[in-house]
């Protein structure tokens, strides 16, 4: 009895349920590093989040005390009255940028992270492209009131956002085009960089900027 077909039967079902097998298991890798990457974010996110909300804090603080001191002329509180109207103006401009920056940097992460999920992005595409657009707004808007440090910060942190947005969104046009023997590969320096440019360097810069924003309210030069 010819032995041959039946044994390529098995050796061909046998390569398909290892194939499988091969898959399945890459793709539990794939989620269990994507899962532990997302909890990475969410902890930075919320670490950024309470040095946000300590900013401001003590910014309300000084505001406070000003106002239950109006005539007096401490340390840290300008004297002249053309001071301390420049002073609470510039502050004000702060207050309108800061908590846009901070909407546009989440907006932007949540579409970064659903983009590399493979999950629906239409809307968070859209969400994160206006943040975007209404920070460039807001800082073109109040750039008269703003320091040349903290406009420059802005600046460059809003361009770095864009970039990984611009970056993300041709991530998802290589995705769609999976004939491209060269598409794997372009897909991950596209992630890299969105990567680098929204967790590395506009992260940092969000850091930057707060350091900042506090050193003139407290100083109020």
């Amino acid at each position: 009895m010819d032995t041959a077909p039946l044994w390529s039967t098995l050796s061909a079902g046998s390569l398909s349920l290892l194939l499988a097998a091969g898959a399945c298991g890459l793709a539990l890798i794939a989620l269990f590093l994507g899962s532990g990457a997302r909890r990475r974010s969410q902890d930075q996110l919320s670490a950024l989040r309470e040095r946000s909300d300590t900013l401001w804090r003590e910014v309300d603080d000084i505001r406070v005390a000003q106002f239950n001191r109006p005539g007096e002329a401490g340390g840290s509180a300008p004297g002249p009255s053309l001071d301390v109207a420049r002073y609470h103006t510039e502050l004000e401009a702060y207050g309108q940028i800061w908590p846009q920056l901070w909407h546009l940097h989440e907006r932007l992460g949540l579409f970064l992270r659903a983009a590399e999920a493979g999950e629906s992005v239409s809307e968070l595409r859209m969400d994160a492209r206006n943040a975007a657009l209404d920070a460039r707004n807001l800082l073109n808007r109040n750039r008269p009131f703003c320091a040349e440090s903290v406009d420059e910060l802005v600046t460059r942190l809003i361009d770095a956002e864009i970039k990984a947005h611009l970056a993300a969104c041709q991530y998802l046009d290589l995705r769609k085009d999976v004939s491209s023997t060269s598409s794997s590969h372009d897909r991950r320096e596209l992630q890299e960089k969105c990567q680098s440019l929204h967790e590395g360097e506009a992260r940092d810069l969000m850091n930057q900027l707060a350091s900042v924003i506090r050193r003139r309210a407290v100083r109020a030069d």
